[in-house]
């Protein structure tokens, strides 16, 4: 028996989105492993350091189910705390009555 498993691979531009068919009982690394994959993430120079399944963080050891999506994420280009503190910064709060 086989199972139906979508790759995103999501970059700044498109995203990427390979349907593969793979053995009952195979993991998120099976799926990365798959050649169509690999080429995608070789071609663009990206590593699956952080995946998941349908928005949920997961390791290449989780079990896949039929019709699952394994998204490969990036790397944060900023550290998105420290971007808002720097956007608070420039703008003073109009809910503040001393205006900071």
């Amino acid at each position: 028996m086989t199972l139906r498993a979508t790759v995103a691979i999501a970059l700044a531009d498109r995203q990427h989105v390979v349907a593969l068919e793979l053995p009952d009982g195979s993991r998120v690394a099976d799926a990365l492993a798959a050649p169509a994959v690999r080429a995608l993430l070789e071609a663009h120079g990206l590593e699956a350091h952080a995946v998941g399944i349908w928005s949920r963080r997961s390791t290449p050891e989780t079990a896949l189910r039929e019709g699952d999506r394994v998204e490969v994420y990036r790397p944060l280009a900023a550290d998105p705390k420290s971007a808002r503190r720097a956007r608070a910064r420039l703008k003073p709060s109009t809910r503040s009555r001393s205006g900071r």
